[in-house]
């Protein structure tokens, strides 16, 4: 019998549940693998970014990382702990490449030198990523234009002014101040369902 073949609701990424986004790919869903992977793309991305990999071989680390994840998905017993998950698989194949790169030189002096262990992912790293993660889901979970209001005054350098921030999001230039109190109280209380602390 021929498994039946889901799909997922129109929604965010962001905003679907793990635990349903890992079953539905686990039954064929090739939608869900989509869905999957634009939920984490950014975070899987930032690990060699933040490890200081060039363009490219961060382009590399993501797709070994999305690979792994294709093969291993059905031995992962605990849904929630994807993002986790995810990040050990970059860091591992950060690791491998960084190793790679001073086996090079290492290997022509001494070619019987021993493969060093992995080093734990350092918890810094591993906080400022996890906590990245949850931005990005509280975000997702905004309105449209709420997001739009906190990336234009939050996420750019140097911020927008209010009549540019007003123009763009169609608002009068006198109310942009009480919609940003209130979009930066529903990304706090997103924040807060997700557990950010």
């Amino acid at each position: 019998m021929t498994p039946v073949m889901t799909r997922p609701a129109k929604k965010s990424p962001r905003a679907l549940n793990d635990t349903r986004l890992v079953a539905e790919c686990l039954s064929g869903s090739e939608e869900a693998w989509s869905l999957l992977i634009e939920k984490y793309k950014a975070l899987i991305y930032s690990i060699p970014v933040k490890y200081g990999l060039p363009p490219h071989e961060a382009a590399d680390i993501f797709q070994a990382t999305c690979m792994e994840l294709l093969t291993r998905l059905p031995e992962l017993r605990e849904p929630r702990a994807l993002p986790k998950w995810l990040m050990q698989v970059a860091h591992h194949q950060c690791y491998r490449w960084k190793r790679q790169q001073s086996r090079v030189v290492s290997r022509d002096a001494d070619p019987q030198l021993p493969d060093p262990e992995t080093p734990p992912m350092a918890e810094t790293l591993m906080r400022q990523t996890q906590e990245e993660q949850l931005l990005r889901e509280a975000m997702g979970n905004l309105t449209a234009q709420c997001r739009r209001l906190v990336e234009l005054l939050f996420f750019e350098t140097p911020p927008r002014p209010y009549s540019e921030v007003a123009e763009e999001l169609g608002l009068a230039v006198g109310s942009i101040g009480f919609t940003r109190q209130k979009c930066i109280e529903r990304l706090r209380r997103n924040l807060d369902k997700l557990g950010f602390h």
